[in-house]
């Protein structure tokens, strides 16, 4: 090459650079749009589960579902899919390290089994919009959970957008207690869900550096696995078989929770995760008690109020707030 072409290409670089970086740039916009989108799908999944276990209680019959018959139902309905994820996403993955394992083994049972254990059996004595309320909590004990053990510092946005949303959830829901009965009922399925928040927030915060390392699809897959064998183990540990003889309603509402409320979900909060972050991800989705109050008024005539509304607005409002670079 001559001395001019030599000219013509350093001439160019800086142009070759900028686009380069433009084009970074678009994909890390396109990849934080995308998570939005993934951590929103995640929270209407999740918000729909409650409608479903509360369906599930309300079909007549002599002895209601009990929670352990019913998750153990919703686990064993999802467990294919997870088997499939996990074999495809481990083939051609290095092998787990014992570290990894016992990692994976405490995420899984922090995760999907003790934190709904625990809020199945709460539902039982609360209704599912005062239980989106309390289970909510699990942004805030998240985000102090990174701040405190790893870490991690909060940005004025992302406090703006957890005051705004709580301040949101806390007035729909302010007069949900009216409506709820027994005060003593009330507490007691309040303190099953909030430690249900609890450890699901716990599960959250191990998650993030799980899924970077392994990937959304292989870490949800094997997470879900020990949640599914924990689950299996507890109703068999607690309950006779012919707790599995259920109305055809209970079987219907414990398969229709396994995509929708369970397997989409799952992989999509995963995935959000790994795009945005657990912190933005749960603040995302804190739209979710919004859309249980929307359910729980239409499907199982829960009361709704002027109240509730105005704090669906101060949730969305927080939720535009984070989404925003």
């Amino acid at each position: 090459m001559n001395r001019t072409g030599v000219l013509s290409v350093i001439g160019a670089w800086p142009a070759v650079v900028g686009l380069r970086r433009a084009g970074a740039a678009m994909l890390e916009r396109h990849g934080h749009r995308l998570g939005l989108w993934l951590a929103l799908g995640a929270a209407f999944g999740f918000s729909f589960k409650a409608i479903f276990v509360k369906l599930a209680y309300a079909v007549p019959q002599a002895v209601p579902v009990d929670a352990v018959t019913l998750l153990s139902l919703r686990m064993v309905f999802a467990l294919p899919v997870f088997l499939w994820v996990g074999f495809q996403s481990s083939r051609a993955a290095p092998p787990l390290s014992r570290r990894d394992w016992l990692l994976l083994t405490a995420l899984g049972l922090l995760g999907y089994y003790g934190a709904s254990i625990l809020d199945f059996v709460g539902l039982r004595y609360i209704t599912a919009g005062l239980e989106r309320l309390i289970l909510f909590t699990y942004p805030t004990l998240t985000v102090m959970i990174g701040v405190l053990f790893m870490g991690k510092k909060l940005s004025r946005r992302e406090v703006a957008a957890l005051l705004l949303s709580y301040a949101g959830i806390g007035l729909a829901f302010a007069h949900d207690l009216e409506f709820a009965g027994e005060t003593r009922v009330v507490l007691i399925g309040a303190a099953f869900v909030f430690a249900s928040s609890l450890s699901y927030a716990f599960y959250l915060a191990g998650s993030a550096p799980m899924i970077q390392r392994l990937g959304a699809a292989r870490f949800t897959a094997l997470a879900m696995l020990v949640s599914t064998a924990a689950t299996q183990l507890h109703f068999f540990a607690t309950q006779p078989l012919t707790a599995l003889v259920q109305p055809l309603p209970v079987y219907f509402y414990g398969a229709a929770m396994a995509p929708f409320s369970t397997v989409l979900p799952v992989f999509m909060q995963s995935a959000a995760i790994r795009r945005i972050g657990s912190a933005r991800a749960v603040l995302v989705g804190t739209i979710g008690p919004m859309l249980t109050i929307f359910f729980g008024w239409w499907l199982l005539s829960e009361p709704i109020s002027l109240a509730q509304i105005a704090g669906a607005g101060l949730v969305l409002i927080g939720v535009l707030l984070v989404s925003r670079r």
